[in-house]
């Protein structure tokens, strides 16, 4: 079976975190691009979400390629560990202040180390999602809150 790469992996990341939030009752629309800052926007009730997806294949992989400097306030990471078959991928969410501060930064480079989400903060928290849904004529948050 061929191996699958890196592109594959994040956009196979971002259905399997598009499919469950639809599950869970959200519309979702998917962003198109390869360099782009916002994946999926969610909707339920007439109140939206940014979420950026992050993907990884398997466990064995140390973690998510991240700069600190890339991580923009208001927006919910869901890291994914899509696991080989028939494992079912595993998800690890943030607030974008969380996520800037799992960042292991480094001088060019940075992660965000598996084991560092590993933990009931991050594991299957689909509620920061619900929590990140903003109204449409809500003021815009600013650089620095989430």
């Amino acid at each position: 079976m061929p191996r699958a790469n890196g592109i594959n992996s994040h956009l196979a990341g971002e259905y399997f975190v598009a499919a469950e939030l639809y599950r869970r009752g959200y519309t979702v629309a998917m962003t198109l691009g390869n360099a782009k800052a916002i994946d999926l926007f969610a909707e339920r009730d007439g109140r939206t979400v940014n979420v950026q997806v992050k993907a990884i294949a398997k466990r064995q992989n140390v973690g998510w390629p991240m700069m600190r400097d890339k991580v923009i306030p208001g927006i919910v990471y869901v890291f994914v560990c899509l696991n080989e078959a028939p494992a079912p991928p595993n998800y690890f969410i943030a607030t974008s202040d969380e996520a800037r501060k799992k960042v292991k930064q480094y001088t060019t480079r940075g992660i965000v180390d598996l084991t560092s989400v590993r933990s009931e903060e991050f594991i299957d928290r689909w509620d920061k999602i619900e929590a990140g849904l903003t109204s449409p004529n809500a003021p815009k948050r600013r650089r620095g809150s989430a």
